[in-house]
C-alpha cells in the first residue's frame, strides 16, 4: 500500500500523526494501572497507521467519546476511532467499521422491565454516557423514556445507582463487569443496537486521505490484524466487521 506524499501531508499538518484515543470504551482502549500508558486495539491500529505513513505518532487521550470526536471534528487530532453516526458524520469522514460492538440495557433484579420493548415507557429514565454512540442513538430512538446523561460511559452504572434510575445503557462488557461488582443487577436478554466502530478523519483533509484510511482499515481486517489485536488484549463480545 504505497502512500502518496500529499496524503501523508494531509494527515500530518503539524508534522506528527495525532491519534484521538477514547478511554471511555474499554473494548478499544484502556490505561495501564502502573505506567498510565494507554493500550488496546485502537492504539495498535494507530501505531500501524503511523508506521504505514512513516511518521511519528502522538496519542491525544480523552476520557469520553464526545471529547474524542470533538478533537477530530475541530482538527485538534488527525484521526480517531468512533462509532459511526450521522451526526458525527457532518465533519468526520468514516471508514467502514472494523469491529462490531453490542449495546445492552441493565436493570435491577426486581425491575418489572423484562424486554427491550419495556424500556421506552413514560417515567422510565435511561442513563447513557454523555456524547457516546448510545446517547446519540437513543436520543433519536426513544420516544417516551427520559435520557439521563452520565459524565462518561464508565460512570453510567454509578449514575444509575446513585440517582435510582430505571435503566442503564452501554457496552455489554462494561455493564457485565459493573454488574459483577454490584449485587442485584441484570442485563436484558437481547441487544438494543450494534455499534459499527470505525476510524475517521476530518472531512477537511480531503478525499484522498479518507480513501487511504478506508483502504488501511480493509487491509487490517483482511490480514487478521484486528482479530489478533482483539485476542491479544483479551477482548470478548466484539467481532471483526465484515469486509466492505
Amino acid at each position: 500500500m504505497k502512500i502518496d506524499p500529499a496524503v501523508v501531508s494531509a494527515f500530518t499538518p503539524t508534522g506528527k500523526l495525532r491519534a484521538s484515543i477514547n478511554l471511555g470504551n474499554p473494548i478499544l482502549a484502556n490505561k495501564h494501572p502502573e505506567t498510565g500508558e494507554p493500550f488496546g486495539v485502537s492504539i495498535d491500529l494507530a501505531r500501524a497507521l503511523a508506521k504505514r505513513l512513516d511518521v511519528e505518532l502522538e496519542l491525544v487521550v480523552f476520557d469520553t467519546a464526545g471529547q474524542s470526536v470533538e478533537a477530530v471534528a475541530n482538527e485538534r487530532a488527525d484521526f480517531g476511532f468512533f462509532a459511526i453516526d450521522p451526526l458525527r458524520g457532518k465533519k468526520i469522514e468514516f471508514t467502514a467499521p472494523y469491529i462490531l460492538i453490542e449495546g445492552f440495557y441493565l436493570v435491577r433484579d426486581d425491575s418489572p422491565i423484562q424486554t427491550n420493548a419495556d424500556v421506552d415507557r413514560p417515567h422510565h429514565r435511561v442513563t447513557v454516557g454523555k456524547g457516546s454512540a448510545y446517547d446519540l442513538f437513543l436520543t433519536r430512538e426513544l420516544k417516551a423514556a427520559q435520557i439521563v446523561r452520565a459524565p462518561s460511559s464508565p460512570t453510567v452504572v454509578q449514575t444509575f445507582l446513585e440517582q435510582h434510575l430505571e435503566v442503564a445503557a452501554g457496552v455489554k462488557q462494561q455493564l457485565e463487569a459493573d454488574a459483577q461488582r454490584t449485587h442485584g443487577l441484570r442485563l436484558l436478554h437481547e441487544r438494543f443496537m450494534v455499534i459499527q466502530q470505525a476510524m475517521g478523519t476530518p472531512k477537511a483533509r480531503g478525499l484522498a486521505a479518507a480513501e487511504t484510511l478506508r483502504a488501511f482499515v480493509e487491509e487490517m481486517k483482511a490480514s487478521g490484524f484486528v482479530a489478533q489485536a482483539l485476542s491479544r488484549h483479551g477482548i470478548v463480545g466484539a467481532s471483526v466487521a465484515p469486509a466492505q
